[in-house]
């Protein structure tokens, strides 16, 4: 149970970091403030090298991880696009981003519920992944 726990925890944080660094890359383009720019791009880091510990653990229960639900990432992708479509600022930039960072905290909160028998390795990267989610949706409120 622990091994199975904590492989489906590890699947689902791989998910929302390939999200999360996607969602960043998507809106980059369009950020105009330098600051908020820096902060996203940290956040992008700090996901990325949660990435490798994630991989580096996957490999050791010889799983390829997960990638993020196609259906949830075309509406990601069109609902950036369209917004981004009417309005090319900051603000939108940050609500968007919020919005995708609230969804992050919500599931993998849920998923870190679910599969209480984790390791404590598993664990620990999925609380980091929801504060880093968290901390950056704090950070973005002065540009809505």
């Amino acid at each position: 149970m622990i091994e199975q726990d904590t492989v489906k925890l590890l699947r689902e944080c791989d998910a929302g970091v390939k999200m999360g660094v996607s969602s960043i890359d998507d809106v980059l383009d369009y950020v105009k403030s330098d600051s908020l720019k820096q902060q996203l791009i940290h956040c992008k880091d700090e996901h990325i090298k949660l990435n490798r510990e994630l991989q580096s653990l996957l490999d050791r229960y010889h799983d390829d991880g997960k990638d993020p639900n196609p259906i949830a990432k075309g509406m990601s992708y069109i609902k950036t696009n369209a917004k981004l479509a009417m309005e090319k600022s900051d603000a939108t930039v940050s609500d968007l981003i919020t919005d995708g960072c609230n969804m992050g905290v919500k599931s993998l909160s849920r998923y870190l519920n679910q599969y209480k028998a984790a390791d404590e390795s598993s664990k620990n990267i999925a609380k980091r992944l929801i504060d880093s989610e968290a901390n950056l949706a704090e950070q973005l409120r002065s540009y809505l």
